[in-house]
């Protein structure tokens, strides 16, 4: 296809700049707000499955049943699918089923489980020696929780987090094809459904370009803070 051919295929004149920019801010609102949530209850979730892991307590082996069945269902379900399930759920938390603010419920529910397994993995994955060193000292379980499992796993923590906002990005297209707004929803309902291929190109470029700050971020974070690689 020769330049003219681009230029009439991709009609940038009729792309609303105004628009695009608003739908950029809101694609990066709920990347953020999401990724955020998903880390505090996906770090929370996480803990719960490595402290109840092998664990001879009967209420801790009940509430590590639970939390796996949890984490597996929802880790499982397809995220179209799940906001579609949710939306009673979302109705009633945010009073809406469109618009940015519907999407976050779904967004939290799809994520939070597949960074809960990674958490877990990351904790099973550090030297016990390490923790064995702490309880011969004397500390207490909140306390190795909080100097040894947590820093000493937190590399594995932040890029974990790092490919769920990845992840988490993705979605937030998927959710603009029901009205979630962002950049998904301007594509679909501006670009392809009104067969204006510039708007689905731009808004491509830009998600992708969102996806390397993102990466960006999370590598430069993973170095700074990793010991092994100083």
């Amino acid at each position: 296809m020769n330049s003219q051919g681009l230029s009439s295929y991709f009609q940038f004149s009729n792309v609303d700049w105004n628009a695009m920019m608003t739908s950029t801010w809101e694609t990066i609102w709920l990347t953020i707000v999401s990724t955020i949530v998903v880390a505090i209850f996906g770090v929370a979730l996480g803990l719960l499955l490595f402290e109840t892991t092998n664990s001879n307590n009967f209420f801790a082996k009940l509430l590590n049943w639970i939390v796996s069945l949890f984490v597996n269902i929802f880790r499982s379900i397809p995220f179209i699918i799940l906001i579609v399930l949710l939306l009673p759920v979302t109705q009633s938390l945010v009073g809406t089923i469109i618009g940015p603010r519907a999407a976050l419920p779904s967004l939290i529910i799809s994520a939070a489980p597949f960074y809960a397994r990674m958490v877990e993995l990351a904790f099973h994955e550090l030297d016990h020696g390490v923790i064995e060193a702490a309880e011969s000292m004397g500390a207490t379980r909140w306390q190795i929780i909080r100097k040894v499992l947590l820093p000493e796993s937190m590399p594995a923590l932040v890029s974990g987090i790092t490919v769920t906002t990845i992840s988490l990005i993705g979605y937030t297209a998927m959710a603009g094809a029901i009205g979630a707004g962002g950049l998904g929803n301007l594509a679909y309902q501006d670009g392809f459904q009104s067969n204006n291929n510039a708007v689905t190109m731009v808004a491509t470029v830009i998600i992708v370009i969102i996806v390397f700050i993102f990466q960006f971020i999370g590598d430069f974070a993973v170095k700074r803070i990793d010991k092994r690689a100083k």
